[in-house]
């Protein structure tokens, strides 16, 4: 570190130790690689403020300037601008190479040489961008002592003034390269007499001390010849400067075989000089941290007391120093404008930002006009064809060809000149160029041509209709993504009305769009058009939508759904439908089901969205309800729009799957937690990572912020016992709670911030004070479960999560199949609900009227409960696997679920409560018989429905039963009905008259499955007791107990002749049983998950079976050898075949065809035909 650096330090310590906090400080130079992490550790582990800070300018002391240069930065990005004016008179100047190293002298040369050479000096407001300066100072090296040209390039108020002229305030560059010293001409737009004139006065100025007076030269040729003796005898080894170069004949007046800088908004424009030329593009403009840095500076305020709009201004500027600048200066003057200001840009009224600074033009609109008016009357033209293109996006060169019907080299050649002069960006992909506007630039052009927009959008149509007529583009032509994501764009532009509903209303448009892009792009796009779409009647753009949201994940996927098929299951007044059916009838030979009981079927879900390649654990959305948060165990974050799915962000956030996430009350920050023991902090806009916390010793299963925006607390849990509060603004946990003896798996703030409650798999929820960490209270769950035979510690019961009232007066507590509702004050039970005998409950949550309450349940389906009147007001099914959380919406509009099936469902509450009050359960039979379709179907729990399913009429109802029915069956002569219930109980109906046959408690635990054999006089059925009965439906007396299995039997099949059954087990197993033997005839083992469901053949041979992971296979029943095997996963694209379980399986009469039904139906023919 040069001396005077150190001195500097060493003489301002004892400030800089009073009042700095180190944490973030440290944070800025870790960036900027000057400061270790373990250097910052040691730090960390000082035990006052003061001794941190103590310790941090003892490590600086032994660094060199660039960590002089790293901490002054940050006590400036901090808002510590005293302390860092105390610093300033010490910064090292950047050396190019080794040299003279005192600070007195080459500060004092560096001035002298600068102002004597006319370098303009630093703006008011000046942040640095050491990247770009860098590279100046390399190509000024890289001249040596040839004559050469280097040219400093970029579009209007990037920069290319400030970043040349700090370039060369550097000592080592002007001693070593440019002795001669600096000579700096401000050009601009010139004609002859004008240059004349600039080359008179730079004549004049260096011949100032020249004994002899000389007269003007009085042309440029003269002027140009003088000025080369001059360069050459007076000043040799000196820099010319020529700042704004319009026009290359003007540099023909310098080509005199010196070294010369020059800035200019035209790359090409030093083709027609000779010389080494080098180039530095000035792209970039400053980041978001650097343009709230120089608003800060400009209205004298710290960056943390900024008002909301600044970050929305500096969003508006993209970027550019000039228009940053520009508006800085104007609220330095007018300090409460931050609103208008932001309206101005936001509405592209340039004109009405004017000139506050010594920028050259008077308005924004000028300085970017002033290009454009240099480019030929067709170039104009060709350049006014862009203001339609879309915002951040590339275009390949062939969409240009198709817009201007040209070769792809003329259309390059045209572009190519833009580019030059900065009015348009190019990027090279492969073997192809795409070009792009500066959103500056694109906003401009907009404002500029505002009237023409439509009948540019028209042209650009028009001329694709022309090219592809009545074809689509293909994947391998490089256009074909910009036509697909773009088209209605522009259609939607030119107010085309037919062409546009023509193209969204398309189901060939549609599956050839969501299969390259995903819905959401497209949901989005008929909420954006909707005025357009909507102007006959929007009942067709609302099926479309609702289909494309319910639908849109299937479509994505491999082997793809036929969208046909989707669309045939839509309701026959459906635009969707009719459609489809056209379809159909043309595709002859292809196989397709049509629903014939379509009218009973309800949509609930708002949204359906794949965001992840695994299961999803949890989900939430941001407190404005405009994104969504999701994670799982693809180990990604992913955050979309709520609206539509459109993925906004996707983080491959952790090593190991991740296990929670949440948003910050004020939605700036995402949290992760992971099986990898990490916590993570994310901005949840960008998705940089801020903060990871490393203190769990073992997988962290839950992470929650706190509910206030004046402080940023985040709770975390894990399987090592412990809770841990952290503030963001610490790296260390603030507080570490506990008193669990084993894992923690939930924990949540109540809405006040007063209270922690944890939930543990000890069976207990406790209560902490959030201020002291200290634990308040210890409910006991474990207590509720135990039977009066049994001690305390005899009971296991896993706590899963809570859920607080909205006035945090009560906390609802998950465990097993029941909601506890405490009253936190004096911890006792207000009420328990039991929701169900044979699932269990994954997660809950609080709607925020503090009624409803969300259940995600083991067997797929979500539940809302009222908790005041203790009723089931909605079950909601749709998702083929585990449903691993629900959470509510702040404002309890919308609940979404995710799942192990990898996907989220977003639900409207309303929608959901008015459309369940009656419930189908989903375990049914049917039975086809005569041409007629009968079903037989639970009703809300309670009843047993035989529906006519030809016509949807309730043929038969039964009396509500005092237990709730589990499962049902029909005999194949229509005789008889079976149902079993959660009691255990057995009873079979007559059909004819709806009375009770025979009942029989055949179960100590609910009843899971039973069926009829094909003689109709007995009675299969299974429990979770792993054993099935056989009985006599008249009789009522049991015949035969088969000890099935280890695990659970989830489903038993009869044979057509009646000869044998088979039995499925969550023990991953399936057996084949003799009617006649109480042993097993064969026992197929294989699958790798809970075998769900079995069918036998109708000629007897086969037995199909299912498992949760999605697997089919196909045995011989005579030898119990495996024929054929249907993976979850095809070979080709690697996604499952169903979207989670498969759920049933049956065989056409021939045997010949077999259905599996899970997230979709899948129809087998040639699986059958193989074996």
């Amino acid at each position: 570190m040069d001396a005077k650096s150190r001195t500097c330090l060493i003489r301002h310590r004892q400030a800089l130790e009073k009042d700095i906090k180190t944490s973030y400080i440290m944070d800025c130079m870790v960036s900027d690689q000057v400061l270790t992490l373990q250097e910052e550790e040691k730090v960390k582990q000082q035990n006052t403020q003061k001794e941190r800070a103590a310790m941090l300018i003892d490590t600086l002391l032994k660094k060199d300037n660039n960590a002089y240069r790293s901490f002054y930065n940050a006590l400036l990005h901090e808002g510590y601008r005293d302390l860092a004016a105390l610093l300033q008179d010490g910064i090292p100047v950047f050396f190019s190479g080794n040299g003279k190293n005192t600070m007195d002298e080459m500060t004092s040369y560096v001035k002298t040489t600068l102002c004597e050479g006319g370098v303009p000096q630093r703006p008011v407001v000046f942040v640095t961008r050491p990247k770009l300066v860098d590279a100046i100072k390399q190509k000024l090296c890289s001249l040596g002592s040839d004559p050469g040209w280097v040219t400093v390039y970029g579009m209007a108020g990037c920069g290319k003034t400030v970043l040349t002229a700090e370039a060369l305030r550097d000592h080592q560059l002007l001693e070593g390269y440019f002795p001669g010293g600096v000579h700096w001409i401000s050009v601009g737009k010139q004609d002859k007499a004008g240059l004349l004139i600039k080359l008179q006065n730079l004549c004049s100025r260096l011949e100032h001390d020249s004994t002899l007076s000389q007269r003007p030269p009085l042309n440029i040729e003269e002027a140009k010849d003088r000025l080369r003796l001059l360069m050459l005898r007076k000043y040799p080894r000196s820099l010319l400067v020529l700042d704004d170069i319009w026009d290359s004949w003007v540099l023909k007046a310098f080509d005199n075989h010196c070294q010369v800088l020059i800035t200019s908004r035209d790359r090409s424009v030093t083709d027609a000089v000779s010389g080494n030329k080098y180039e530095i593009h000035v792209e970039s403009g400053l980041t978001h941290e650097k343009g709230l840095e120089v608003l800060a500076l400009f209205v004298n305020m710290k960056i943390s007391e900024l008002p909301e709009q600044a970050n929305c201004i500096i969003r508006e500027c993209k970027g550019s120093p000039l228009v940053i600048s520009l508006i800085g200066a104007l609220l330095r003057d007018f300090p409460s404008r931050w609103e208008y200001y932001l309206k101005q840009l936001q509405n592209k009224q340039f004109k009405r930002i004017r000139k506050s600074s010594s920028y050259d033009y008077e308005a924004l609109d000028e300085a970017m006009s002033i290009s454009v008016e240099q480019l030929s009357n067709d170039l104009k033209d060709y350049y006014k064809d862009l203001s339609i293109l879309p915002k951040d996006v590339k275009v390949p060169t062939k969409v240009l060809c198709i817009l201007w019907d040209m070769e792809t080299e003329e259309v390059e050649d045209i572009l190519q000149e833009f580019v030059n002069k900065s009015l348009l960006f190019c990027d090279r992909n492969g073997n192809s160029f795409h070009y792009y506007l500066h959103d500056l630039q694109l906003d401009f052009l907009t404002e500029q041509n505002r009237n023409q927009l439509q009948e540019l959008h028209k042209n650009i149509v028009n001329q694709y209709k022309r090219y592809y007529k009545l074809h689509v583009p293909v994947l391998s032509q490089e256009d074909c993504m910009y036509w697909y994501n773009f088209l209605a764009y522009h259609m939607a532009g030119a107010n085309m009305q037919k062409e546009l509903r023509d193209l969204m209303f398309s189901l060939d448009w549609i599956k050839a769009k969501t299969e390259l892009v995903g819905p959401a792009h497209l949901i989005h796009e008929y909420v954006e058009y909707s005025s357009v779409l909507d102007q006959k009647d929007s009942i067709i753009r609302e099926n479309f939508q609702e289909f494309l949201s319910l639908n849109g994940h299937l479509l994505g996927r491999q082997p793809f759904p036929d969208i046909t098929q989707l669309g045939l299951c839509q309701p026959e007044t459906s635009e969707v439908y009719q459609q489809a059916k056209l379809r159909a009838q043309r595709e002859m030979g292809t196989f397709y089901l049509e629903w014939i009981n379509k009218k009973s079927l309800k949509n609930l879900s708002r949204l359906v969205v794949r965001p992840h390649r695994d299961a999803v654990y949890h989900a939430c959305f941001s407190r404005d309800r405009q994104r969504i948060a999701s994670c799982g165990a693809d180990k990604t974050l992913q955050v979309f729009k709520a609206e539509s799915g459109e993925r906004l962000l996707e983080i491959s956030a952790h090593d190991d799957e991740i296990l929670c996430c949440t948003f910050s009350a004020d939605d700036k920050y995402v949290a992760t937690c992971s099986a990898d023991k990490k916590v993570k902090i994310w901005n949840s806009r960008t998705g940089k990572c801020l903060y990871v916390y490393e203190e769990h010793t073992e997988q962290v299963n839950c992470c929650q912020f706190n509910n206030s925006r004046s402080q940023y607390l985040l709770a975390t849990c894990s399987d090592d016992t412990f809770i841990k509060l952290w503030n963001l603004k610490d790296k260390y946990c603030r507080n570490t709670m506990f008193g669990h003896v084993n894992a923690v798996s939930h924990c949540r703030f109540s809405p006040n911030d007063d209270y922690i409650a944890s939930c543990s798999t000890d069976g207990t929820v406790k209560l902490w004070d959030v201020r002291s960490a200290n634990e308040l209270k210890t409910i006991e769950i474990k207590e509720f479960f135990r039977n009066a035979d049994e001690q305390q510690d005899d009971v296991e019961v896993l706590v899963k999560c809570c859920s607080w009232s909205r006035s945090s007066d009560t906390i609802l507590v998950v465990a097993k199949n029941k909601l506890l509702l405490f009253d936190v004050t004096t911890c006792n039970l207000v009420t328990q609900v039991i929701i169900s005998h044979h699932s269990t409950i994954q997660y809950c949550d609080f709607c925020a009227g503090d009624e409803l309450v969300a259940v995600a349940l083991s067997h797929c389906s979500v539940e809302l409960w009222n908790i005041k009147s203790l009723s089931k007001v909605a079950d909601c099914r749709g998702h083929m696997s585990w449903v691993h959380c629900v959470t509510f919406s702040s404002d309890g509009s919308l609940f979404l679920t995710s799942s192990e099936d990898q996907t989220i469902r977003i639900w409207e509450t309303n929608k959901v409560c008015k459309s369940s009050d009656a419930v189908l359960k989903s375990e049914l039979d049917v039975v086809f018989h005569n041409g007629e379709v009968m079903i037989l179907a639970i009703y809300n729990q309670k009843h047993i429905q035989l529906i006519n399913g030809n016509t949807d009429s309730i043929i038969m109802q039964t009396e509500p039963q005092e237990s709730l029915i589990c499962c049902c069956c029909l005999s194949e002569d229509l005789k008889f009905a079976a149902f079993g219930q959660e009691n255990g109980e057995i009873k079979v109906l007559q059909l004819l008259d709806g009375k009770i046959l025979t009942s029989q408690e055949a179960y100590k635990t609910s009843v899971q499955h039973c069926r009829f054999t094909t003689d109709c006089q007995t009675l299969i059925s299974s429990a979770h007791d792993a054993v099935i009965q056989v009985w006599n439906i008249t009789t009522g007396i049991t015949e035969k107990d088969f000890a099935c299995h280890r695990g659970a039997v989830l489903s038993c099949a009869v044979s057509p002749d009646g000869s044998r059954f088979s039995s499925t087990s969550a023990d991953k197993t399936a057996k084949i049983w003799s009617f006649e033997s109480s042993s097993a005839l064969h026992e197929l083992k294989g699958h790798e998950a809970c075998v769900r469901c079995s069918a036998f053949s109708p000629n007897n041979k086969l037995l199909a079976t299912g498992d949760d992971k999605g697997d089919i296979r196909i045995w011989d029943v005579l030898t119990g050898e495996l024929l054929h095997f249907c993976s979850s996963v095809t070979v080709d694209e690697g996604e499952p075949t169903h979207g989670g379980w498969v759920t049933d399986l049956s065989f056409s009469p021939d045997s010949k065809m077999l259905v599996s039904s899970g997230g979709y139906l899948k129809v087998s023919l040639e699986v059958i035909k193989k074996v």
